[in-house]
């Protein structure tokens, strides 16, 4: 089953009639996600792709019953579409959206406290459950359906784990994409908590980068709570203090942040820490076999 969605996910697409949702709402339909609507104001009653477009998600809610959403949306209107959606109170809703300010995401974050709307992004690739549902930009073609999830900041390096456990013949059950900015729905130990009480879910692979303390948090979590065996991998070990790397939120600044940092807190957590991009699904192989679990995991 994996976490937070499954093969009875219900979806809208906001901002459907976008050139880049178009594109990604055909991958996700061609994958078998259960896209049943779409919101563009002022374009409801049209159809795109066979999917109804309505003016709001209020809307969509009433005539589908969607209970999850997925954001393309100019960063200058996201928040506001962010907003409608935990309004109409959808179970998860995705924003990948990128570039949006962050007293925006703020505001949002403030909000969705007490909320039933689990937020992921935003500045993200998605989720998917394998075999089940897409919900994002995760490529459809490179995952294996298996027993390891996979938490990450980056969007690309998501899909080079995926690429390699597959290649290693160990297979996934959910894989998010929490994204790259400072201020986000979703953070590591959410996911992982979620990961802890999944039955199908064996071990987890954890893909962090410079900037904030999330990967330090995590790492203190895991050895407090953590039943399941889980792999690392840090990008950024080069990047110098003070100049921002990619996301957002990948910067070192006030001596904090630093890849050596979250590697060492990992590391005394008893967890396995790639060396390097090409190594994650190798680390993680070694990580189930220490673990007595390599022949469960391994091309199920």
């Amino acid at each position: 089953m994996g976490i937070f969605i499954n093969k009875n996910t219900k979806v809208i697409v906001q901002g459907i009639t976008g050139k880049q949702a178009l594109f990604h709402t055909k991958n996700m339909l061609a994958y078998g996600t259960k896209i049943v609507g779409g919101v563009t104001p002022g374009k409801g009653g049209q159809t795109v792709e066979g999917v109804p477009v309505f003016n709001t998600v209020a809307e969509a809610k009433e005539k589908t019953g969607v209970n999850a959403s997925v954001i393309f949306v100019p960063a200058k209107f996201a928040s506001d579409s962010i907003l409608e959606a935990i309004n109409a109170e959808l179970d998860v809703v995705v924003c990948i959206t990128e570039h949006i300010p962050v007293a925006d995401m703020v505001k949002v974050r403030r909000y969705l406290k007490g909320k039933k709307t689990r937020m992921i992004g935003p500045n993200c690739p998605g989720i998917m459950t394998t075999d089940e549902c897409n919900i994002g930009i995760i490529p459809g073609s490179i995952h294996k359906k298996g027993h390891v999830g996979i938490i990450s900041r980056s969007g690309t390096l998501t899909y080079e784990a995926m690429y390699q456990m597959s290649n290693a013949g160990i297979g996934q059950t959910t894989i998010i994409g929490i994204g790259g900015d400072p201020v986000k729905g979703t953070d590591f130990i959410d996911v992982l908590e979620s990961f802890n009480k999944d039955d199908e879910t064996e071990a987890v692979l954890m893909i962090g980068e410079i900037g904030g303390t999330a990967e330090e948090d995590a790492a203190k979590w895991i050895k407090a709570n953590m039943k399941k065996p889980v792999a690392a991998f840090i990008s950024g070990r080069q990047a110098p203090p003070g100049k921002r790397m990619g996301h957002a939120g990948a910067i070192i600044s006030g001596g904090k942040g630093s890849a050596a940092d979250k590697i060492k807190a990992l590391n005394a957590a008893g967890i396995e820490v790639a060396d390097t991009v090409a190594h994650m699904g190798e680390t993680m192989v070694k990580t189930l076999k220490k673990a007595g679990i390599y022949d469960k995991c391994h091309n199920c």
